[in-house]
């Protein structure tokens, strides 16, 4: 099972967390990412990490903005968002997909994850 929190709404170039919670396996066994969905646009991969070894994968458009992090011991993926724009503005989900596959073949939706969380909206806008 996998479990999103943290969204909201946050002004032009402020912050926010999202967390991922991940039931069953241990996060080693599992590669999580982070997508997002605006109304009318199709789903994009945000940012991905091996639960195993934290290899990270971020797409261009929130490079240099977005961070994603785990914590092994709470079973945590995390996604600390900043200077966010209105065009991030979305509902985001967590999904995971068992260790093995690729951080980017995950980011880069080649393949479909084995959970996904059922989302949480973040809304940028002043």
């Amino acid at each position: 099972q996998v479990v999103e929190s943290g969204g909201g709404l946050a002004q032009p170039g402020g912050s926010l967390r999202l967390s991922c919670v991940i039931s069953g396996l241990q996060l080693e066994y599992w590669v999580v990412g982070w997508f997002r969905q605006a109304p009318g646009k199709a789903r994009e991969g945000v940012s991905c990490i091996s639960g195993d070894d934290g290899s990270r994968y971020e797409a261009g458009s929130v490079k240099g903005r977005f961070t994603i992090s785990r914590d092994p011991a709470k079973n945590t993926v995390y996604l600390q968002m900043n200077s966010l724009k209105p065009e991030d503005t979305a509902v985001y989900y967590c999904a995971a997909v068992l260790r093995g596959a690729q951080v980017s073949s995950l980011c880069e939706q080649r393949l479909e994850p084995n959970h996904w969380g059922r989302g949480t909206q973040v809304t940028v806008s002043s």
